[in-house]
């Protein structure tokens, strides 16, 4: 007796040590993805800037200080020669390479601070601008030695600068890696997001409604109940071809937007919410349902009075975690034609647009290595979104949540 029972502390002492060795890898390799995303990541929200006085004054250019008011200023500095008065100044001032150490978009800030102050035409003025991608990528220790050669010359000059890329959660995306931003595949996302919800929520609520509290349990109903759990499990994929041939190619809907995104989402999340509603709807005792009818109520009083009151806080973690699922889900929306290059945010749900996962996989895509750290950051943005909707559902659940 004593052996066995020895024999069987020392069972259970392993199984407590595997059990806490394997929550300890889990956490390891968690806590290795979070740092590896960070340490990347949060470069992708800085931008390094260089110091540049341009005299505009002496480049003579044909603009007319009243002509840049109104909606023709952008017309008015078109051709007018200011990208090249720009790049003239950066090669007096830092050779004959000067042109190349700035980003593309440089002479777009300076173009929008002339708008703003037509007085700049006529004298000279510092602008801090950004530099372009190479260079970029060297100052924050990842360049090639050529352009980690030309950086410490810039900083030993003092010109150059590292601060917050406010134009990264403002801009869309760009060609230039220093020119790109998130908030057009936000944007996007939050209205795919939408569209999902309005569909999916309300469907899935009112089918799990009709399930639970008045199908009557036969055949069908058992048949239908199967195909739910299984298209809950079917992979996501195959509803972004079911979208293709359905929104795409039988309704003629506009590709790539966010009406077509959502509701593709919406056939792959309504049998989560399906699913999450009916446990909760089951949950509430029947005790509730009898004490409702006893005093008079109808069956649609019982059901929207006191039952799905009841069952909201189950049914809105579920959603939450549904929809959770469907903001990172990236090949049904591949399927759609969501993955183009999109320059402006989108302004309606038929506009053109991407989501942010979508967005991650073309900027993983892309050869320039400042790409790299851009598609960090904006893993860490998705990343903080579906950390906040997963908190909120457990939020929701620990304050509504009744015990019986």
């Amino acid at each position: 007796m004593a052996r066995r029972l020895r024999r069987r502390y020392a069972a259970e002492r392993r199984f407590r040590r595997l059990g806490a060795a394997a929550v300890a890898l889990s956490a390891a390799f968690l806590a290795f993805l979070l740092v590896t995303m960070l340490a990347q990541g949060l470069r992708g929200f800085t931008e390094t800037r260089v110091t540049l006085p341009v005299d505009l004054a002496a480049a003579q250019l044909p603009i007319e200080p009243a002509r840049l008011k109104g909606r023709g200023a952008d017309l008015a500095l078109a051709g007018s020669g200011l990208e090249d008065a720009v790049d003239s100044a950066a090669t007096m001032a830092f050779g004959p390479d000067g042109a190349d150490l700035l980003s593309p978009s440089a002479w777009i800030l300076v173009r929008d601070a002339v708008k703003a102050d037509p007085a700049l035409l006529r004298r000279t003025t510092r602008f801090s601008l950004p530099i372009a991608s190479r260079y970029d990528v060297a100052a924050k220790g990842n360049g090639a030695p050529d352009a980690e050669e030309v950086v410490a010359r810039l900083k030993a000059k003092g010109v150059l600068s590292t601060g917050w890329d406010v134009g990264f959660l403002r801009d869309a995306d760009a060609t230039d890696p220093t020119g790109v931003g998130i908030w057009g595949a936000t944007k996007g996302s939050l209205l795919t997001m939408l569209v999902t919800l309005v569909l999916a929520f309300p469907i899935g609520v009112l089918a799990a409604l009709y399930l639970e509290e008045y199908a009557p349990k036969n055949r069908w109903t058992d048949i239908i109940e199967v195909s739910i759990n299984n298209l809950a499990a079917v992979p996501s994929i195959i509803f972004g071809l079911l979208g293709l041939a359905v929104f795409l190619g039988s309704f003629g809907l506009p590709r790539s937007a966010p009406l077509v995104g959502g509701l593709t989402l919406a056939l792959m999340t309504m049998p989560v919410i399906v699913i999450a509603a009916r446990n909760a709807i089951k949950a509430v005792p029947p005790s509730i349902r009898d004490a409702a009818l006893a005093i008079g109520a109808s069956r649609v009083q019982v059901i929207f009075h006191h039952v799905l009151p009841l069952a909201l806080p189950g049914i809105m973690t579920g959603t939450i975690i549904g929809m959770a699922r469907a903001l990172g889900e990236t090949a049904p929306l591949l399927m759609i034609g969501m993955r183009a290059f999109i320059a402006a945010p989108p302004h309606g749900l038929t506009d053109p647009a991407t989501v942010l996962p979508v967005q991650i996989f073309l900027w993983s895509d892309q050869v320039d290595r400042g790409f790299i750290e851009r598609t960090s950051a904006a893993i860490i943005v998705l990343l903080v979104f579906l950390l906040a909707m997963n908190g909120l559902a457990i939020y929701l659940r620990n304050r509504f949540e009744t015990r019986w």
